[in-house]
């Protein structure tokens, strides 16, 4: 057997569970000692750790940075990181290509309540609770779509680029993870899609959907939205208050 050492940076620690750790043998309360037989790369030996290779912004090999294809050798000793949100790598230096331009999201089956606060926020999100994994993967790529998933082994396949595991199972914290992870207060301009079917909404004429409003809505409000695609129609009530406070509460400026 080989061996390596592999010290992990803020949050990665929590993906490895403590039979694992057990497992590895952690030296000193700073780094893990790991067996390996054959040519492996460093990609497979810390996913094997159980570490998505999406959660991962930069290993360093003795002090050198180093892609996920590169071959293992013995006492090789790798410092690994997490993605650090306040902080730009050197363009040489980043794993994966720099996500362009606002981001697009598809979410997994877990995450329902979040794919309607995204799109409630105006980003256009992806899902259905009936989407396979290879879908997932299939569409993220097809359509650069951020993957966002409580799944490992999702995150582990090897066509993933863009992803993010949602460690919180609270909607509101996740929308927070979201928010900070992807900086989405820099996108948010007060619009938004439909929270049903992901649609575009268009401004409409109070006149021509009038005969559809509750007497209070025709009363009160003047300013409509409309779905085409599911039929429904938006304005901005205490709903649309209500969660306005709670982006000024997990995003403030």
């Amino acid at each position: 057997m080989k061996k390596i050492k592999l010290r992990f940076y803020g949050y990665l620690n929590k993906f490895i569970s403590v039979d694992q750790s057990k497992n590895l043998g952690l030296i000193d309360d700073r780094y893990y000692l790991h067996n390996y037989r054959g040519r492996q790369t460093i990609k497979d030996r810390i996913e094997s750790i159980g570490v998505p290779h999406s959660e991962i912004a930069l290993i360093l090999k003795n002090g050198r940075p180093v892609n996920f294809s590169y071959l293992v050798q013995p006492e090789d000793f790798f410092s690994i990181y997490p993605y650090f949100y306040n902080f730009e790598l050197q363009e040489t230096k980043k794993l994966l290509p720099e996500y362009p331009g606002k981001p697009k999201f598809i979410l997994d089956v877990h995450l329902g309540r979040l794919a309607r606060y995204l799109r409630r926020f105006g980003f256009d999100t992806a899902y259905r609770n009936d989407y396979l994994d290879r879908q997932i993967v299939e569409i993220s790529i097809k359509e650069k779509r951020i993957i966002l998933s409580r799944d490992l082994g999702l995150l582990m396949r090897k066509r993933v680029k863009w992803a993010s595991f949602i460690r919180d199972d609270d909607p509101q914290k996740q929308l927070k993870e979201v928010f900070d992870r992807y900086s989405l207060s820099n996108y948010y301009q007060g619009e938004s899609r439909c929270v049903n079917c992901n649609g575009e909404l268009k401004k409409v004429d109070k006149k021509k959907i009038v005969e559809r409003l509750e007497p209070k809505t025709k009363k009160y409000y003047n300013d409509f939205r409309y779905c085409s695609k599911c039929d429904k129609i938006y304005w901005r009530g205490s709903h649309y208050e209500k969660t306005e406070k709670l982006l000024e509460k997990i995003a403030p400026d």
